[in-house]
């Protein structure tokens, strides 16, 4: 099969609807099941939302969401989590996932439950004592358990400072014994797996042949991404090594169900799902009828530094030519948009960043750094949309005033 044809911003037009971020923000009514529906739909038409903790503005997740919802309001995760809709695990990292895939993700449980074997059983008497207070009180949050033990934990370095049952907890969650069901404040709320898991999942993820459920994985990995390459190490969201990789996608390109995009401009093939082909060859041919004279309205949407958008770092360089990386762990001297810097999408191109910080006590944004990249020809139209933007952007997440400590503002200031 010849690659298709196309454009970069055909194909990154194509994304963006793919990615619920061309079209205007999903609204309806704002009763709470309608809500609930709302943010369970999106998180299924993208697959999952990476989880952080991190949280200049909120957490990743609620910012994901509300790029993407009118009105979202920030409980319906946690009220989806206790309902059992969703379900917390790993996808492309720590994700939010419908609680209808639970079964596929049955190897990846396996290849925890190994990795996290020996360190279970080097605690077993407090992993046991763990396991009975959830199964006769839980959910529980982790400081429901008491302990003096201390191990070296997940983020200790040099001294074993993490409480033992802590640790427990974690790795019971890795290995899937637990689950996050749902959270008071910054604290979650564990119980087992055995209860909180529909019974009929359960059956199915016991039952379910491994190369079924590495396929339906990679199938699912395909759909959150939409445009992919096979260099991408996480390709599948499974330990597949360069071969596998590119032999997965041969062989479906082969079975007819992948495509090679060719792109003018960019060396590298990228990939697609042959059913979304005729999507792209809509915008392919919308592309010649469209202007960019700069005057237009633009819709504006800052996008948290884990968005489903941002998860392939080459694809943002090859597609929207930005460059991008997550300062957070880059110490402050030598940082140069900030340690949260969120991406401006402004219409189909990325403009810049903007480093927020919400004090909730004063109700108040203050942007540390609004940078508009240099090639940008920053107009008066467009200016009025990304701070339009912000002051919607500020409201949504609790804040009555925004402020903006520093500009670095690139052409057409």
């Amino acid at each position: 099969m010849e690659p298709i044809r196309t454009t970069k911003r055909a194909l990154r037009r194509f994304l963006l609807e793919k990615q619920l971020l061309a079209p205007p923000l999903a609204g309806g009514s704002s009763a709470a099941a309608d809500m609930r529906r709302r943010v369970l739909g999106v998180i299924a038409e993208l697959e999952c939302i990476q989880i952080d903790p991190v949280a200049a503005v909120r957490p990743n997740q609620h910012l994901a969401l509300a790029a993407r919802i009118e009105g979202y309001d920030p409980g319906i995760l946690n009220e989806l989590l206790r309902g059992n809709d969703v379900f917390e695990y790993f996808a492309n990292a720590a994700c939010m996932i419908p609680m209808a895939d639970y079964p596929i993700f049955e190897p990846v449980r396996q290849r925890m439950r190994e990795r996290t074997s020996a360190q279970l059983d080097e605690i077993r008497p407090i992993v046991e004592q763990v396991l009975r207070k959830l199964e006769s009180e839980g959910p529980l949050p982790a400081k429901a358990f008491e302990s003096d033990q201390r191990v070296h934990g997940y983020w200790d370095n040099v001294n074993a400072t993490t409480k033992a049952t802590s640790h427990a907890l974690n790795l019971l969650m890795d290995a899937a014994e637990i689950r996050i069901v749902g959270r008071e404040g910054n604290h979650r709320l564990f119980d087992v797996a055995d209860r909180s898991v529909p019974a009929a999942l359960r059956e199915e993820a016991a039952g379910i042949a491994p190369d079924d459920a590495r396929d339906r994985m990679l199938r699912k990995y395909c759909r959150a991404y939409r445009v992919f390459e096979p260099s991408d190490a996480r390709f599948g969201w499974q330990k597949l090594s360069a071969q596998e990789r590119r032999d997965a996608v041969n062989g479906r390109i082969e079975a007819g169900e992948m495509a090679a995009v060719a792109i003018d401009g960019v060396k590298q093939p990228y990939y697609i799902l042959t059913s979304d082909a005729e999507r792209l060859d809509v915008h392919r041919q919308e592309e010649g009828g469209r202007t960019s004279s700069g005057d237009e309205e633009t819709p504006v949407r800052f996008l948290p530094p884990l968005d489903n958008l941002l998860w392939s770092r080459k694809r943002l360089e090859d597609l929207f030519e930005f460059e991008y990386r997550w300062e957070i762990y880059t110490p402050a001297v030598k940082r140069k948009y900030g340690y949260y810097a969120m991406p401006i999408l402004a219409g189909d191109r990325l403009i810049g960043r903007m480093d927020p910080r919400l004090d909730n006590k004063r109700k108040h944004l203050s942007v540390q750094l609004l940078q508009i990249d240099p090639e940008i020809a920053y107009t008066a139209c467009l200016k009025h949309s990304v701070h339009e933007a912000l002051e919607a952007f500020a409201r949504a997440h609790g804040a009555e005033t925004v402020s903006v400590e520093q500009h670095a503002i690139g052409l057409g200031s």
